[in-house]
């Protein structure tokens, strides 16, 4: 093989991978909120959109689509087969160290409670749904 099929080749690898990696990484900012879709809570659900607004929201966005303070968390990345509801609970107890966004780690989130965590998630399942995550 000579130099130059040698430095093609070598290119089209770092390209293709390079493109391979940013399609399987987050972007730094979700849909617009505005592009999010809610569905008709009832329940939990209902209950979980009022505890996210005053625990979650100043970060997460008032749909969850994500701020320039956090994530969104209506993207695949928390979608139920790679975030598992317990990861959310645990999150909100201890805190999370950042490994997806770059915007720094999450502090654990103060005054909540399990149960309260758990109506945020069916909240967030719900309009994770009827936004086509899962």
């Amino acid at each position: 093989m000579n130099l130059k099929a040698i430095c093609t080749a070598l290119g089209a690898a770092v390209l293709g991978g390079g493109l391979f990696s940013a399609a399987l990484l987050p972007s730094r900012a979700g849909a617009a909120q505005d592009e999010i879709k809610v569905p008709q809570l009832a329940g939990e659900a209902l209950a979980g959109a009022t505890l996210f607004t005053r625990y979650c929201a100043s970060c997460h966005g008032a749909v969850a689509g994500g701020t320039d303070k956090g994530p969104p968390l209506i993207h695949r990345i928390y979608e139920p087969n790679h975030h598992a509801d317990f990861s959310f609970v645990m999150a909100a107890r201890q805190g999370v160290r950042a490994h997806h966004w770059k915007f720094g780690n999450m502090p654990p989130v103060e005054g909540i409670h399990d149960e309260d965590v758990i109506k945020i998630i069916a909240f967030v399942r719900a309009v994770q749904k009827e936004n086509g995550i899962f």
